[in-house]
């Protein structure tokens, strides 16, 4: 028998079977709890009846009671509404027919564009490709920006965090990034997003072009907790279909910290104990879960770039400590360089990509070296400068890198409308460096 036709036969025995309705018996902050039905985690409810019915997911068992928390407001349901178990986890659309649109949290369209005719539906859990089966990375990815792609080059499959505080132009160079890649298809993910920042992001920031090659997905930060937390997982089964069907994708999620946040709430809501900082274990557990499943697959791959929101720009508060183990380098943005008006506000010296050694040319790591160099040098007798006690020639890095400032500015600032290719950067960055002795390089 083909799963096709064994899918087929178990939905056929579930509209078959008689429906089975229990009721709501009591509801705390976020929880409501139901009697009356059996059910599984993950399971959906739907409660109430007519236009007030909505869907709430099983998240935890107490004996025969069902804990659940829903999918919209709780406005409306009472002691005694009724409930039905569908019998099924969230089911989401993928497929070719997703390009170009925008869905909502549970991938529901929402841009008025038509039902998804034609797409396949499946369930939002996934199990991460195996260790073993998994490519190896070995190919670098475009991004269109040049600090990123000389300085943090970053390989197809690759998972990198951008981490900065709030105001420091995240989704900024996230736009950027999605007009210059050279990646086949993009899968943004807004999750908590403010509700006037994504018709910005979408029609000046993406543009007709970018969303033509892009799936996005919003979660808005007043929707309901469980709302953000399955809009991640959502975008990220899209993004597994794309890659399992042998495609590149870039999978831009905005941000992973509010989806933590929203996890909390849920944690918290269930009854878990708060932890670090308030952060259930749950939350941990599944930032891991989350950001493991992308990557390279035995077909495809999915390079993972998500934004995490350092609480008052502490970089080693819990959120950031953690999805920095799990990710293979960060990118980090700089307050100081955003209020000068340097855009992208990337600090390359505190940024890192563990795959630098295999995406690149012994020559591009020399070139990239020297730069580093150079703006170390300048970092560290910056001050020195500015009060005159600065002598020529104490630090030949110094030296060449006063001598340069004005170009290697230029080169690290770039306008959001100015996509480079990454092979012109690395031109534009020996072109930079021909003054500068460097070793292992041919220029």
């Amino acid at each position: 028998m083909t799963a096709a036709l064994r899918d087929r036969l178990n939905r056929a025995a579930q509209a078959a079977a008689p429906e089975v309705s229990g009721h709501v018996t009591g509801a705390l902050g976020l929880r409501m709890t139901i009697e009356g039905i059996g059910g599984r985690v993950g399971d959906l409810v739907r409660v109430g009846e007519g236009d007030r019915a909505m869907l709430a997911e099983v998240t935890a068992l107490d004996g025969d009671k069902l804990q659940c928390l829903p999918l919209g407001q709780l406005t409306g349901i009472g002691s005694g509404s009724p409930a039905v178990n569908t019998g099924a986890p969230l089911q989401v659309p993928v497929g070719e027919v997703l390009r170009g649109r925008i869905l909502d949290g549970l991938g529901r369209p929402m841009d008025g564009l038509g039902p998804l005719v034609g797409a396949e539906y499946v369930g939002v859990d996934a199990a991460p490709p195996q260790a073993l089966a998994r490519q190896r990375i070995k190919d670098p990815i475009t991004l269109g920006v040049r600090a990123l792609d000389t300085l943090v080059p970053m390989g197809r499959g690759q998972r990198m965090g951008i981490f900065a505080g709030s105001g420091v132009g995240k989704s900024t160079l996230m736009s950027m990034i999605t007009r210059g890649t050279d990646a086949q298809i993009n899968v943004i993910a807004l999750v908590g997003e403010r509700g006037r920042e994504v018709r910005e992001f979408i029609e000046n920031d993406l543009g007709p072009e970018g969303l033509a090659r892009s799936v996005v997905i919003v979660a808005t930060s007043d929707q309901a907790p469980l709302v953000r937390l399955r809009a991640a997982f959502v975008a990220t089964r899209i993004a597994e279909w794309f890659r399992d069907a042998g495609g590149d994708v870039l999978l831009m999620m905005d941000s992973v910290t509010r989806t933590a946040m929203a996890q909390r709430e849920v944690g918290l809501s269930v009854g878990e104990p708060p932890a670090t900082r308030g952060y259930p274990p749950s939350v941990f557990a599944m930032l891991a879960t989350l950001m493991e499943r992308a990557g390279p697959g035995e077909n495809g791959t999915i390079t993972g770039l998500y934004t995490v929101l350092v609480e008052g720009d502490d970089h080693n508060e819990p959120i950031a400590d953690s999805a920095r183990s799990i990710l293979d380098g960060h990118i980090v943005l700089d307050r100081k360089l955003a209020t000068a008006g340097h855009f992208p506000s990337i600090e390359p010296l505190d940024s890192i990509s563990r795959l630098t050694n295999t995406v690149t040319s012994p020559d591009q790591r020399a070139k990239a070296t020297m730069l580093r160099r150079l703006l170390a040098a300048h970092r560290d007798v910056r001050e020195l400068v500015e009060i005159g006690a600065y002598v020529t020639g104490t630090n030949a890095d110094a030296d060449l890198a006063q001598a340069l400032w004005p170009q290697i500015t230029a080169f690290l600032r770039q306008d959001l409308d100015d996509p480079t290719t990454a092979a012109g950067a690395w031109d534009q960055l020996s072109a930079l460096l021909r003054a500068a002795p460097i070793e292992g390089s041919t220029v």
